[in-house]
């Protein structure tokens, strides 16, 4: 079990990131440990996502390049594969076609139309609502970097949950498709949302209803696209991974500066 976890650790960090780990065993096994981590490693690129927003205000900008320097973070640190993944998946969408032309159109290299607006709207959002945050102080900056972070990660372990089958029979889709328990699930849900409204209380009460709000706000922003990406195209990809985090990441953002 133990050698499980580790090899699950190296998992989520080595497909979630660009740290430097090496997944030394891929199958589903490790596929399910990894998933179950996902929001440890979003905790780490939330972390560092606020720490380059915090040291771009120690540098004497104001709160909007620290927003984007936050941004640009989780972007550097997964090569941009989320943000393509929902790219990807707002062209498969937004083609109107049968599944399998989606899926082909998915598949290819360039980004159409529907997924350049769609990246250019969720990148505005998201600096656009950090810009709020730290703009109200430095600490709510902080935190809001830190629970998109792992918010957005963690509904990759719920959209992993068995029962939600892979679009195709290969690819990472296919390998984390269906394999964490729907009550761990669960469970990392409560879990990450109890943390969240713990780390939020620092800031007072009332955050830290707004956090754990923020959390649940992203797993049902996420589960509203994987469920429509499961109609159109008979289960996830990739993409559709991708897109989930971003949709996820974007809205505990929104939710943190709504009644603010």
């Amino acid at each position: 079990m133990t050698s499980l976890n580790s090899h699950g650790i190296r998992f989520a960090f080595g497909t979630l990131t660009v740290l430097p780990v090496r997944v030394t065993r891929w199958d589903r096994a490790t596929a399910r440990s990894g998933m179950l981590r996902a929001p440890l490693a979003g905790l780490v690129v939330g972390l560092l996502a606020a720490a380059l927003g915090s040291l771009s205000l120690l540098a004497g900008s104001g709160p909007l390049l620290a927003a984007v320097a936050s941004v640009a973070a989780p972007a550097a640190l997964t090569r941009g594969l989320h943000l393509d993944g929902l790219a990807d998946t707002a062209d498969g969408l937004g083609s109107g076609k049968p599944a399998e032309d989606a899926l082909r159109i998915m598949k290819q290299s360039d980004i159409g139309p529907f997924g350049v607006i769609t990246l250019l709207l969720v990148l505005l959002a998201q600096v656009a609502a950090l810009f709020e945050l730290y703009g109200q102080g430095w600490a709510h900056g902080v935190l809001g970097a830190v629970v998109a972070g792992v918010a957005a990660r963690l509904a990759l372990t719920v959209a992993s949950r068995q029962g939600v089958p892979a679009a195709r029979p290969e690819g990472l889709g296919a390998t984390v498709a269906s394999t964490v328990p729907a009550g761990r699930a669960l469970l990392a849900a409560v879990v990450t949302a109890a943390l969240c409204a713990a780390a939020g209380a620092l800031l007072g009460p009332y955050a830290a209803a707004r956090h754990a709000l923020a959390v649940l706000g992203a797993l049902a922003a996420a589960e509203l696209l994987l469920r429509h990406c499961v109609r159109r195209f008979g289960g996830v990809t990739g993409d559709v991974f991708g897109g989930v985090e971003e949709t996820a990441a974007t809205a505990a953002l929104v939710v943190l500066v709504l009644g603010t």
